[in-house]
């Protein structure tokens, strides 16, 4: 699964030099959303100040449209708070991209996993069972998954790195009794709901990763009833054998899909909470007078960060879920692959 690509000098360029480039983009995209974070306070604090404005709203407008679509701040050598305008259309370019090169670079990694694994496959003569959607699909999905989940993780971490601090020092704010004499408190609450949901939903979803093995396993059965029917329909998908095939299917995707529900019940109900969580720490805060409504959308902002950072398993976990499956299956392969070789 990575020998072929990582450990391979023909594919060394591709590996570890388009590694290195994703990790660039990410890590520009992250010190975007940083200074998105700083134009979402400055904006909402003069949103809040509108009424200063109302004799003169000419010089309000003014400031307004400079937050939103000024180019004051390459023009005047990066110095300030940039607009809207300047922070978001680099990100969105950049965003572009890194979706299209992720694809390229997936691509590469797939293409060097298939020749990897078929002339092993082809030096053996036992029949290894499920071998061309080995070769054909889970080489695909395994890479395409796993750089999915890297460039989500690594996002994550780097997002951590830049917005820790940032919360860390906005924790000052909060006017909440026993929370307001811990240092970074902030910090210390998005850690323990991050890691409380992750214990959660490891335990929530301990079946998902065997039903879906399973369920693979039942796919392919029909698939290759149907794929030898194509050269002898005579005896091949037979009426009955194509039934007792599709029962196997639908009873485990009805399986499946029972324990993906009450997932997706504690996932949307966790991720529900996590939204006001960050307003009913600082938010008394706010009606006190000790923070303008500019700190409050940070808080907001700077918090979700953090807690997405931390909480990256878990919004991934059915991605994760499916990444396990097909491992059990390629190292299964792997496994046959290894045992027909020693027996030749």
């Amino acid at each position: 699964m990575f020998h072929s690509f990582f450990k391979s000098k023909e594919w060394a360029l591709w590996a570890y030099g388009g590694s290195a480039l994703i990790l660039l983009m990410i890590y520009a995209q992250v010190e975007l959303s940083v200074l998105f974070n700083e134009w979402y306070g400055d904006f909402y604090n003069l949103l809040q100040a509108s009424d200063n404005y109302t004799k003169n709203p000419e010089e309000g407008l003014a400031l307004f449209y400079d937050k939103l679509i000024s180019l004051k701040y390459v023009g005047e050598g990066f110095e300030g708070v940039p607009s809207f305008a300047v922070i978001v259309f680099p990100m969105i370019l950049l965003g572009a991209f890194l979706n299209w090169f992720a694809r390229i670079f997936i691509l590469r990694w797939r293409e060097a996993m298939t020749f990897g694994y078929l002339p092993r496959w082809q030096s053996v003569s036992e029949e290894i069972e499920g071998a061309s959607q080995r070769i054909q699909e889970d080489c695909f999905r395994f890479a395409k998954i796993l750089e999915l989940l890297g460039i989500r993780t690594m996002h994550a971490f780097l997002t951590l790195i830049a917005f820790i601090p940032l919360l860390w020092s906005l924790s000052e704010k909060v006017d909440i009794p026993y929370l307001k004499d811990v240092e970074g408190s902030l910090v210390w609450v998005a850690l323990i709901v991050s890691i409380g949901g992750l214990v959660a939903s490891w335990f929530i979803g301990y079946k998902l990763p065997g039903l879906e093995y399973n369920n693979q396993r039942v796919e392919a059965a029909f698939r290759k009833e149907l794929v030898l029917a194509e050269d002898n329909k005579t005896d091949y998908a037979q009426t009955e054998t194509i039934v007792e095939l599709f029962l196997g299917i639908r009873f485990n995707y009805h399986r499946l899909y029972m324990h993906y529900s009450y997932f997706d019940l504690w996932a949307s109900l966790y991720g529900q909470v996590m939204i006001i969580v960050p307003y009913m720490m600082i938010g008394p805060s706010l009606f006190s007078g000790l923070i303008p409504l500019g700190i409050m959308i940070q808080v907001s902002n700077a918090f979700g960060k953090v807690h997405n950072g931390f909480s990256v398993f878990i919004d991934n976990w059915t991605v994760i879920t499916e990444l396990r499956s097909i491992r059990l299956r390629l190292t299964e392969f792997e496994a046959n692959l290894e045992k027909h070789e020693a027996k030749q």
